[in-house]
């Protein structure tokens, strides 16, 4: 990872997005945050859903946890949007940016305006899918008989003109290029057979569209019994005894933060 830090007034935007749910997209966006935190980096977070508010929700839930229990977590400052606008979108995000070296946007499970816009505004861009066709749709359509990608889907066209637009603005403006990252989560579940189709799809697209593959979470039961607590499988020595599957996730946590290669500040982590 480098170790150049975000610039004080502009911080790193990790959007977690896609238009389907069930993709373990708030758990992957609240467990990133809180390792972003435990590295040192002053993280905060804005969930861009407010009927659902999951990883708002879930941050308050460690916020209480961490009063009621009397103990020093690193944490996020987090909030939700209620706006009607996408300029107040970024006046909310410009209020957040302050003392943050990353903002996080959590977007909803569907087509929404404002989620969009938090895409195409994103240096990062984290798009977690589960290993079936079913979600590879979101970003292409394959032919039935072969498994060859056919054309891409219209949110695949638009993260594609949206870091066209940011690689002309990275020139004249400075802007950071946009890194496409898709995360796949629950790979565990997958058919041998499926797995091998969908790796080769992803591969084909990859190399059109330019996003980069990375592995992400397991299913597994922890992930829901942390949410009323808000803590994380980072939080060694406040979730009593861990079993070797505990174990194992929090590597495959270790492994897509380091996948991502997210530019982190220079300075060292305070001590939790």
């Amino acid at each position: 990872m480098s170790n150049l830090g975000p610039s004080a007034t502009v911080p790193h935007r990790i959007v977690f997005a896609n238009e389907k749910g069930g993709t373990g997209k708030s758990t992957t966006a609240v467990h990133i945050a809180i390792a972003l935190a435990y590295m040192g980096a002053r993280v905060s977070v804005l969930d861009l859903d407010p009927r659902q508010r999951t990883l708002f929700r879930y941050l308050e839930n460690r916020t209480e946890t961490i009063a009621r229990r009397g103990i020093d977590l690193p944490n996020a400052a987090f909030d939700v949007f209620t706006g009607d606008s996408a300029e107040a979108l970024e006046q909310h995000v410009e209020k957040l940016a302050e003392n943050a070296d990353f903002i996080l946007f959590d977007t909803p499970g569907r087509d929404d305006p404002f989620a969009r816009h938090a895409a195409t505004q994103a240096d990062t861009l984290v798009t977690p899918m589960n290993d079936s066709f079913v979600d590879f749709d979101l970003i292409g359509q394959v032919d039935a008989e072969t498994f060859k990608v056919r054309r891409l889907s219209f949110y695949a066209e638009l993260i594609w003109e949206a870091r066209k637009s940011r690689a002309m603005k990275q020139l004249r403006e400075n802007r950071r290029e946009m890194d496409w990252v898709v995360v796949r989560n629950r790979t565990g579940h997958t058919e041998a057979r499926n797995q091998k189709r969908i790796d080769g799809a992803l591969t084909d697209l990859s190399k059109r569209v330019g996003f980069r593959v990375a592995q992400g979470l397991s299913e597994r039961v922890v992930y829901r019994e942390l949410f009323p607590s808000g803590l994380t499988l980072l939080d060694k020595g406040h979730l009593g005894e861990l079993g070797t599957s505990h174990l194992v996730a929090r590597q495959e946590l270790r492994g897509l933060v380091a996948s991502l290669k997210l530019p982190m500040p220079s300075r060292q982590p305070e001590p939790a």
